[in-house]
């Protein structure tokens, strides 16, 4: 696999400039580790619910408001554990990349 060009940001939106108080990123490994998961978990969770969103409510469970709703966190729970296995890959560049733009080793 090719290696990932470095992480060229904007100054205006580099991390820190514009942090909300109290909110800081992570400068540890297990942090930015944890961060990268849960990126990729989010990213496959939007992923699931894109492809779900063409299927019809089954009648046989009566394709209520709640099926949506649950459908929405089943799909969530699905992108949280394609992340733990890093199934994609996201993650791993997602960690590289934060740990060399902050220099954490």
């Amino acid at each position: 696999m090719a290696d990932v060009a470095p992480l060229m940001l904007d100054p205006a939106l580099q991390m820190g400039s514009n942090a909300a108080p109290g909110k800081t990123m992570p400068r540890n490994a297990a942090g930015i580790a944890k961060v990268a998961e849960d990126f990729e978990a989010f990213f496959a969770g939007l992923v699931f619910d894109e492809m779900s969103s063409d299927i019809e409510p089954d009648p046989i469970t009566g394709g209520a408001e709640g099926e949506a709703m649950f459908k929405s966190l089943l799909n969530q729970e699905f992108g949280k554990s394609i992340a733990r296995t890093h199934a994609l890959g996201i993650a791993d560049v997602v960690q590289r990349q934060l740990l060399q733009y902050q220099e954490v080793e």
